[in-house]
């Protein structure tokens, strides 16, 4: 079996490469052969120079410093394709450090839920936010809320991309990453394209990663912030990103796509009103 892992990274070479350390060191299921593709998006760190030097199999892609994370997977992903037939994809973010155990984790989830489901599955890999403590950071969410590990498999519909085991099946089905999104939405967009195709998607039966939680307070809808400053997130790439937003939204909600883009630029224009009305203190 042959897994291409697909990352990609810009400026923080110790992230990348402690993320890379974990990786190496974790242990491989038998049998199973790993290629790296590694897209570094126009970093100044050195990144693409220490990588190589401590790991000269990895495949490094430049990048442009405009790809950000889905448009970096993207041409990961499309690298990866060009050089062979792959049986899995395996997603990793640069700031996740894997668990000693996590790739067999994976493969085994994969293959229980196979072996009970006439279905094919994603299967998303649960982060915790600090190595000795369980605290959900990333992973698999359902109709909002975090699913936390039970010693289960468990469903939900809404993926973040942090670690994320693809199988050759669902790649048929699916393709590569959406090209609609530069930043964020990408994997949002592929978990609930994979539920549209009848794949499921599933979590790990523990934590196996750590990844520190960078959610907080967007910038868009920030009340402390000024308009401008709101105005300027709400369409950055790192930010809301307004118009792929509404690609996003209308795609997979259109009954109420107006209203919740409404709602989007109430709260970017005046938070502390739409906060007020809505009861919604953060």
């Amino acid at each position: 079996m042959n897994i291409a892992v697909l990352l990609t990274c810009h400026n923080r070479k110790d992230k990348t490469l402690l993320c890379l350390d974990s990786f190496f060191k974790a242990e491989k299921p038998s049998g199973f052969s790993f290629d790296i593709f590694l897209v570094d998006d126009g970093s100044n760190d050195g990144t693409s120079c220490q990588v190589l030097k401590k790991y000269p199999s990895i495949k490094v892609i430049q990048g442009d410093g405009n790809l950000f994370w889905n448009k970096g997977m993207r041409l990961a992903w499309k690298t990866a394709i060009k050089k062979q037939e792959y049986n899995f994809y395996l997603w990793l973010n640069d700031d996740t450090n894997i668990d000693n155990d996590s790739l067999i984790q994976l493969f085994e989830c994969y293959n229980e839920y196979k072996n009970r489901q006439v279905s094919e599955s994603i299967v998303v890999g649960s982060c915790r936010n600090e190595i000795d403590i369980d605290e959900f950071s990333y992973g698999l969410r359902k109709n909002g809320n975090i699913i936390v590990p039970n010693d289960n498999l468990q469903n939900g519909n809404m993926l973040n991309g942090n670690l994320v085991l693809i199988s050759k099946a669902v790649y048929t089905k699916l393709g590569i990453l959406s090209n609609c999104y530069t930043h964020a939405m990408g994997d949002y967009d592929y978990g609930l394209r994979a539920l549209e195709n009848g794949i499921e998607l599933i979590t790990t039966k523990k934590y196996i990663a750590t990844c520190e939680s960078n959610i907080g307070l967007p910038k868009w809808r920030d009340p402390k912030l000024g308009l401008l400053d709101r105005w300027i997130a709400l369409h950055t790439p790192i930010g809301l990103n307004i118009k792929e937003y509404k690609i996003f939204r209308k795609r997979f909600w259109p009954k109420n796509y107006i209203m919740s883009i409404l709602k989007v630029y109430l709260r970017c224009l005046a938070p502390s009103f739409y906060n007020k009305i809505s009861g919604n203190a953060k």
